[in-house]
């Protein structure tokens, strides 16, 4: 049961202004695709649990979890994606 890590990005400061700005940790690119990765795992494992639950072999009670964390971890990537097509729409309707 993996959970979503927060992101850990440097900001530079005021006085750095005109500095090409350093970002110290992985890019949002490699943070966006870890947490897809959780995502898709929490999807995977739910998938086993579920197959092992229908065959007799699994506890009913560790698959209601992993479905629900499977299903929460969804709707949580589903609601990123949608965030970020907003701020994509946004700065497209900006004018220069």
């Amino acid at each position: 049961m993996n959970a979503i890590q927060p992101v850990q990005v440097s900001i530079p400061s005021s006085g750095e202004a005109g500095s090409s700005p350093q970002l110290k940790g992985a890019s949002f690119a490699d943070e966006l695709g870890r947490a897809l990765g959780a995502v898709e795992r929490s999807q995977l494992d739910a998938d086993l649990q579920a197959s092992r639950t229908a065959l007799g072999g699994g506890n009913l009670h560790e698959t209601a979890i992993a479905l629900e964390e499977a299903d929460i971890s969804m709707r949580v990537a589903t609601k990123v994606r949608n965030k970020l097509v907003e701020a994509y729409q946004e700065v497209m309707r900006m004018s220069v």
